[in-house]
């Protein structure tokens, strides 16, 4: 007997929120939130994302593949998206998942190693769902300055926290701070920050 279309889309949605609790309960500081990000957060920051630009997109944490997903219904090809990710357990899936997509195991903070030869692309945007407030002020910043340095000038970093304040504070470098969005129907709420160079 084949199950109702609900059920199964049920399971699955259950089956991603085990994954994404286990691998929080595995590395808390790895994974940002209990939850994974919903769809309407996923758009959101899929929305700023120029499909037609002839560049590449990066994707930094996806998870359990919401934000991939997003971005893939944006327009962007799947040979098109970068997505690092540093839960080895995680890219088994999203391999699974989302065939095409240029998944890679390895650091978010640590770009050029993570990325090997392709660590000279230039991307159209950065979509980062890495839980920042995790990690010190300093590295933060670093972390934006160095993807900038991958993006031309006035494409966006779009980053999601779940402070009320830009996790990577203005003033600390050669970028600026934009608050996008704030989610409600996000479990918790989540505000949605571009980081852009002049």
């Amino acid at each position: 007997m084949t199950p109702h279309p609900g059920l199964r889309k049920f399971a699955a949605r259950f089956d991603q929120e085990l994954r994404f609790f286990k691998g929080w309960v595995d590395k808390p500081k790895a994974v940002g939130s209990i939850i994974p990000t919903s769809s309407v957060t996923a758009r959101r920051m899929a929305s700023v994302i120029e499909p037609h630009s002839g560049l590449p997109v990066l994707e930094l944490g996806p998870g359990t593949g919401v934000i991939t997903k997003a971005i893939l219904e944006r327009g962007v090809k799947p040979n098109d998206l970068y997505s690092i990710e540093y839960s080895e357990d995680f890219v088994r899936h999203l391999v699974r998942d989302y065939p095409g997509v240029n998944f890679i195991h390895g650091d978010a903070f640590d770009l050029d190693k993570t990325l090997g030869d392709r660590s000279g692309l230039t991307f159209d945007t950065i979509v980062s769902g890495v839980p920042l407030l995790n990690f010190p002020v300093e590295r933060r910043v670093q972390y934006v300055c160095d993807l900038l340095e991958r993006l031309p000038a006035g494409r966006p970093i779009v980053q999601l926290t779940y402070g009320p304040r830009s996790p990577v504070p203005p003033g600390l470098g050669d970028y600026q701070v934009k608050r996008f969005d704030f989610v409600i129907r996000n479990i918790p709420p989540t505000t949605l920050w571009l980081y852009t160079r002049p």
